[in-house]
């Protein structure tokens, strides 16, 4: 039995991991279009209508809409999706602040339902349970690039007359049978943000999936203080209240470079995270994350569980090894499920005051979802990148393997 690095052994990984550049003279010509535009407001300009057009032929989708960032996509669907004060809307407890901010922006109430263990996203039969006479939405969230089983949870929203919403945040041209996410919902949600698969510094996209031209109208004034920007026509008599999420020329500009990389990082992605998987699945002492029947995953990042009754170690002990080994990881993906924030717990959205808390029946407890809970009490989460070479693949499953032999009972 090899002895780990933690323990005076020969550590795994003795070199860098691969990296690349993610910007480059395809970005710059972009901007210096921009700029020589002589205005940067999107009304105006080209490169945010380019950009979105490349992205509906891509997704081949007739309508979407460019936001500020991937927060301001979901608060920009959920109001176009009619999201209004008291409403109840199901979403997943491990996800990013993100996802709840514009459903309590919206002053409805986030309501969490749980998950499948091995997938790890919305199990349908929670969300059944958790539906209410309030509730008008279900915003699912494809994790790290995985996507959700759509077929059943559109199922629940034909049969309950509820809106879909899709958080594509970490799941660029990820498939569900075939279907790209994103396209199946009523809306498709996407970040641009620095750290997600393709970048303008922070943005967003919604898609508007009804093909109706008057819901693109709605979600696109949404995200321009409900003003009506269309060809020529500017409309400025807003009947209700909504944010500004414009995104500028520049983002736009940048995107449409980035855009032309997405397949290959993807792709890229896509062919590490199954090697992870196969040199990894045979262990007895972890659970690789399970992809719904034809379908691909696009890997934002990867994540496995640990199964602690099989091993000596603690998680803590695990990851602590794995550092040593060269590997960079962390444990979980968020420190605790999203109900238990302080801010679920203490029933205030804003200071002082319980609403819109207190329209609903709805608390947070420990144990509501305890296969979520779970996961993210036994995960352990290892970066990717498009840049990484195979020979940084296979370290990563020596040092994964080496620990969880040495610990294995």
């Amino acid at each position: 039995m090899p002895k780990l690095a933690i323990h005076g052994g020969d550590k795994t990984k003795t070199t860098p991991f691969g990296t690349g550049q993610r910007f480059g003279a395809e970005e710059a010509k972009e901007l210096l279009e921009a700029l020589e535009q002589n205005t940067l407001f999107y009304h105006f300009g080209q490169k945010v209508k380019t950009f979105l057009s490349d992205f509906n032929h891509m997704y081949q989708v007739p309508y979407s809409v460019a936001t500020s960032s991937g927060t301001a996509a979901l608060h920009v669907a959920l109001g176009a999706a009619g999201i209004t004060v008291g409403d109840e809307v199901i979403t997943s407890p491990i996800t990013d602040q993100g996802t709840v901010i514009g459903i309590l922006y919206q002053n409805a109430v986030p309501v969490f339902a749980d998950l499948d263990p091995y997938t790890y996203n919305l199990d349908p039969a929670s969300i059944e349970s958790r539906i209410t006479p309030r509730t008008k939405a279900i915003l699912v969230v494809h994790l790290a690039g995985n996507p959700c089983d759509m077929d059943p949870i559109m199922a629940l929203a034909k049969k309950y007359k509820l809106k879909v919403i899709e958080d594509c945040a970490q799941a660029y041209l990820t498939k569900y049978k075939g279907k790209l996410v994103g396209t199946i919902g009523d809306y498709g949600c996407f970040s641009t943000n620095d750290f997600k698969h393709i970048s303008t510094g922070d943005g967003g996209i919604v898609t508007v999936n009804s093909g109706l031209e008057e819901d693109y109208h709605r979600t696109h004034a949404f995200a321009d203080k409900n003003y009506r920007r269309m060809g020529t026509d500017v409309s400025r008599a807003p009947e209700s209240l909504a944010p500004n999420y414009r995104m500028t020329e520049l983002q736009g500009a940048v995107g449409i470079a980035q855009l032309r990389k997405l397949e290959w990082i993807c792709e890229r992605r896509s062919q590490l995270g199954l090697a992870l998987n196969a040199g990894l699945q045979d262990l007895p002492s972890l659970s690789v994350m399970s992809i719904p029947e034809d379908s691909t995953c696009t890997y934002w990042f990867y994540m496995f569980r640990l199964a602690l009754d099989n091993l000596t170690c603690s998680r803590e002990e695990f990851c602590a090894a794995l550092s040593a080994e060269g590997i960079t990881n962390r444990m979980g993906y968020i420190p605790d499920v999203l109900y238990m924030q302080p801010m679920f717990q203490q029933k205030q959205a804003y200071l002082g005051s319980p609403f819109p808390f207190e329209l609903s029946e709805v608390h947070y407890n420990r144990g509501d979802c305890p296969n979520a809970e779970t996961i993210l009490q036994t995960a352990v989460q290892v970066p990717l990148n498009e840049f990484y070479s195979d020979q940084d693949i296979l370290d990563i499953i020596a040092a994964i393997r080496k620990i969880a032999l040495y610990y294995g009972k």
